[in-house]
Order: structure tokens, then C-alpha cells, then sequence
């Protein structure tokens, strides 16, 4: 049996899933806008990872991946979950000082950057339309910072440096996903990122108001939920069919920015938003740095995404 005919393929439930886990990552990304108003970053990254380690533990009861959480690739967990947390600090304090529509544009750089890191680190070759793609990202990218006039921010870089980190953090799956189970990866990033994100509390703990101490405990949800639609997603379809589903987390943002905040865009940021998305597409299928082979308990091979587990 050939390998694409193990695969499932079950396009419309894979893009139904992978559109899911975009609305419930931007509804995510408006909760943290929330408690940040009250808390400082440290606080919400912790709870954020504390929280969501608490609805992840079923899930690795129900799945019981082979081996359990036992691996052999503790240091590449160790640094995907360090890259991972980066990222989330840079992404959760852009979420808090720009408009929710402009920091999930600036993370949705990843993927730009996927190729970069693939080539510079596992010397992955990068077809030419890629390295165009890519250009095109950029300036994208460009329009959204608009360098030299008065609207420029350079916060916005934290929010590209986010969009870096996450895209190391995602080269780091491809290196070890032939063997690791997603929810593995999923839970040492979880486990890592609440041990370590509590070590800044010793000297920046707040204590949570009471009214929102219940959207603390939502975000754990709400990022538990989206991994799993994610992976469900990924598993049901070719990761080239259901992948450009995921900048929908854009347009969800946008409509809950504008609905909630009054946010708005641009013109020049509206096409550099498409830019982006559009180099983003081209990047993701043509590399296939998102679709991953591995292998399952009962030795069937199984499609992988490299986003799976991603920051937010």
C-alpha cells in the first residue's frame, strides 16, 4: 500500500478543524488582551502554560502514546519549548500594546522564516519559488511596519521576533516528529513552558483579580482545545490542503478586534497582510516543512504538521 493511501483524507472535516482551532486561538489572543490589561506578561504566559498543562494531561491519558512521555529527545524538546516560550512572551506582549489584528499578522511571519532556518540548520534546499515567495513576504512585512513614516512602531519587531522564534520553534518539531508523537511534543512544551515561565514570578508576581482569575483558567482551555482541533485537523487531511485554513486566525482576529476595541486596518497594512498570507501559502506548500511523516503504535506511518503545538 502506498504511503498517501494510509493517509486519511477527509479534506472538508480536516479545513472544519484546522478553521476551528484559528477561532478559538483568536478568541485565545483576545482573552490574553484582556488580562493583560491587569496583569504583566510574565503573569499570563505562566497561567497560560500552567492552566493549559492541566487540560493537556487527559489528553495524554486518552492518547497513550507509544512509550508514554519517555524520550530520547529531551534536549530538542528542551529547545523547541525555550524558542516556543520566546515566542510567546514576544507574541502575548504585542497582543497587549497593538491592535489584536496587527499582532496576529506579525506571528503569521513564521512560515517566511521556516525555510531560512530549514536551510541554514538541517540544509534544506529552497526552490525558487520559495526564495520569491519569500521576498514577497517581506515586503509585506514592510508595508506592515511602514519604516519612515510617523505610524511606525518598533514594537512591532517583538511581534517578528515572535514570528522567528516560532518558526525555530517549529524547525525543531521537523527534526525530531519522525519518532515523537505530537501530544509528546505538545506536553513537553507545555511542561517545560510552566516550569520555566514560573521562575520570572519570583520577582513579578501579582496577585490575579478574583473577576479574572475564571479567563486565567479559559486560556488553559481555550489553548488546549486549539491543539487538539489543530492535530485532529492535520490527521483528517494533506497538510497542503487544510494548511492555508490556519491564517483564517487573521481574519477572526480583525472581526474581534474591530467588534470589541473598534480596530481597524489600513490600506497599506490590509495588502501587506495579504502579501504575507499569500508568500505564507506558497512557503508552506512547496517546502512541506507542515507535513510530517512519523510513525504510530501499530506501525502505520501518520502525517505530522510541524505547527502542531505551536506558541499560542
Amino acid at each position: 500500500m502506498s504511503q498517501q493511501g494510509i493517509y486519511k483524507n477527509k479534506p472538508v472535516a480536516g479545513a472544519l478543524c484546522v478553521l476551528s482551532a484559528s477561532l478559538t486561538f483568536a478568541i485565545l489572543g483576545a482573552v490574553v488582551k484582556i488580562v493583560s490589561v491587569s496583569l504583566n506578561n510574565e503573569m499570563v504566559v505562566f497561567f497560560r502554560n500552567f492552566c493549559s498543562l492541566f487540560f493537556i494531561l487527559p489528553w495524554i491519558w486518552y492518547s497513550r502514546p507509544l512509550g508514554g512521555v519517555r524520550t530520547s529527545y529531551l534536549p530538542l524538546h528542551f529547545l523547541r519549548s525555550m524558542a516556543g516560550l520566546g515566542g510567546m512572551y514576544c507574541f502575548f506582549y504585542v497582543i497587549a500594546h497593538l491592535p489584536l489584528s496587527e499582532a496576529f499578522l506579525l506571528m503569521a511571519t513564521a512560515p517566511l522564516f521556516i525555510p531560512i532556518i530549514a536551510y541554514l540548520w538541517i540544509h534544506e534546499s529552497v526552490e525558487q519559488k520559495v526564495r520569491g515567495a519569500i521576498i514577497i513576504g517581506f515586503i509585506g512585512i514592510i508595508l506592515i511596519l511602514k519604516p519612515g513614516i510617523d505610524v511606525f512602531r518598533p514594537i512591532a519587531f517583538i511581534g517578528l521576533g515572535a514570528g522567528l522564534l516560532g518558526a525555530l520553534a517549529m524547525v525543531s518539531i521537523r527534526r525530531m516528529s519522525a519518532s515523537e508523537p505530537t501530544i509528546r511534543i505538545v506536553f513537553y512544551f507545555t511542561l517545560f513552558g510552566t516550569l520555566f515561565s514560573a521562575l520570572p514570578l519570583v520577582w513579578s508576581w501579582q496577585s490575579p483579580k478574583t473577576e479574572i482569575c475564571w479567563l486565567l483558567v479559559l486560556m488553559g482551555l481555550l489553548a488546549a482545545v486549539g491543539q487538539f482541533l489543530l492535530t485532529k485537523g492535520y490527521s483528517l487531511a494533506p497538510a497542503a490542503q487544510v494548511g492555508p485554513f490556519s491564517y483564517s486566525n487573521v481574519v477572526f482576529a480583525t472581526l474581534l478586534g474591530w467588534i470589541f476595541w473598534g480596530e481597524s486596518l489600513d490600506t497599506l497594512t490590509w495588502i501587506g497582510a495579504l502579501m504575507i498570507c499569500l508568500a505564507g501559502i506558497v512557503t508552506t506548500r512547496k517546502t512541506e516543512t507542515h507535513a510530517l511523516v512519523g510513525t504510530t503504535a501499530g506501525g502505520k506511518m501518520q502525517k505530522r504538521d510541524a505547527s502542531k503545538g505551536g506558541i499560542p
